[in-house]
């Protein structure tokens, strides 16, 4: 699993660029590969404008929208990078319980990078478990199902909720 040994530059200089926005048999539009992708490789970077926690909230409820169906990104220092404001193409990357890709934090920017060799033609995918403070109902799993069709797919693209030790 790639963690702090990533590539030192942002972008690897290509005369074709990485990735290209198309329809997506997972949700919507989805990101591909327009060329073979080394491991390591860095992607594209997430973008957006950076707001506040209860920004974002105003702003998801603005929409109608739960504040994870939206392109908000948590950040180390609690805010949220909202790429649906000023965001690029990396906001159409799908999740998936199998992913090709990561997004990694560095000094309050998001990098997406591959996590293996990826041919081009392949959709980019990173995991985005979503923390939902709520109860985990039935309507709220449906609202949040997994469509990845990864052979490991868990259904759902919600966090596990942190269960609580009792003392012993």
């Amino acid at each position: 699993m790639l963690t702090e040994n990533v590539m030192e530059s942002p972008a690897v200089l290509s005369d074709q660029p990485a990735y290209v926005v198309k329809t997506s048999p997972v949700h919507g539009r989805g990101v591909f590969a327009n060329r073979d992708i080394a491991v390591s490789e860095c992607v594209i970077e997430y973008t957006g404008r950076e707001i506040t926690w209860p920004e974002a909230l105003e702003r998801a409820a603005a929409q109608d929208m739960p504040h994870n169906h939206t392109f908000f990104f948590s950040l180390a220092n609690g805010n949220v990078v909202d790429g649906g404001d000023q965001g690029n193409e990396a906001r159409f990357i799908n999740h998936s319980c199998e992913p090709n890709c990561q997004a990694i934090e560095d000094e309050g920017r998001i990098y997406i990078y591959a996590l293996h060799d990826i041919k081009s033609g392949e959709e980019l995918s990173y995991s985005y478990p979503l923390i939902y403070e709520g109860r985990h109902t039935p309507a709220i799993k449906r609202s949040f199902a997994c469509r990845c069709g990864a052979p490991g797919c868990t259904g759902t693209m919600l966090a596990p909720k942190q269960r609580r030790r009792k003392p012993v």
